[in-house]
């Protein structure tokens, strides 16, 4: 399905950051914000709803709704939670993070990313087409997110890469594929 070597990954990787500036920038920020603090406050997870749905207006307004209803303190205590967890607790950390408001295996997956680019990739079909071959009807669930990620560490690994400059690289490879060029 791919045919990339480690050159045309960081190539890709680096075409992604360039493309998306703004959100490349965000994302170091807030990653660096979260390992530093081990928590995420709720103004964080606005930022994070921000980033991913900065195209989508409509589902920006609606996710920022459903998350306005989580409470300071809940937000803390289960960042608090999935951040300070081992590294190999992925499906317990997917799970903690989406018992908030507003939280799906997607956004889970771009906080997750954001904290530990080494050994996460946000939850895209375009990368799951690119790793996976077609996706699944129910594809958003947190099982799928499980495969995505094997796959994702097993192409890192492979070329001694982090799981999240893989997932970019797929990511604007695809869009440059489909012709939808940033």
């Amino acid at each position: 399905m791919i045919t990339l070597d480690k050159a045309d990954f960081l190539l890709w990787s680096r075409k992604y950051d360039k493309a998306f500036g703004w959100q490349a920038q965000r994302e170091r920020e807030l990653g660096a914000k979260f390992r530093k603090n081990k928590a995420m406050t709720k103004a964080d997870l606005a930022a994070v709803v921000e980033w991913k749905f900065k195209d989508e207006p409509d589902k920006k307004t609606r996710t920022l709704e459903l998350i306005e209803r989580n409470s300071e303190e809940a937000v803390s205590r289960v960042s608090s939670q999935v951040f300070n967890l081992p590294a190999d607790d992925d499906m317990y950390r997917m799970n903690c993070l989406t018992t908030l408001e507003g939280v799906s295996p997607v956004l889970a997956s771009v906080i997750l990313a954001f904290f530990n680019p080494k050994i996460y990739g946000i939850f895209d079909v375009n990368v799951w087409k690119r790793l996976l071959g077609n996706a699944p009807s129910n594809l958003l669930t947190a099982a799928n997110y499980r495969i995505l990620l094997q796959a994702l560490r097993r192409t890192a690994g492979k070329h001694n890469l982090d799981a999240r400059v893989v997932d970019k690289a797929l990511f604007k490879k695809s869009l440059d594929d489909l012709g939808l060029k940033k």
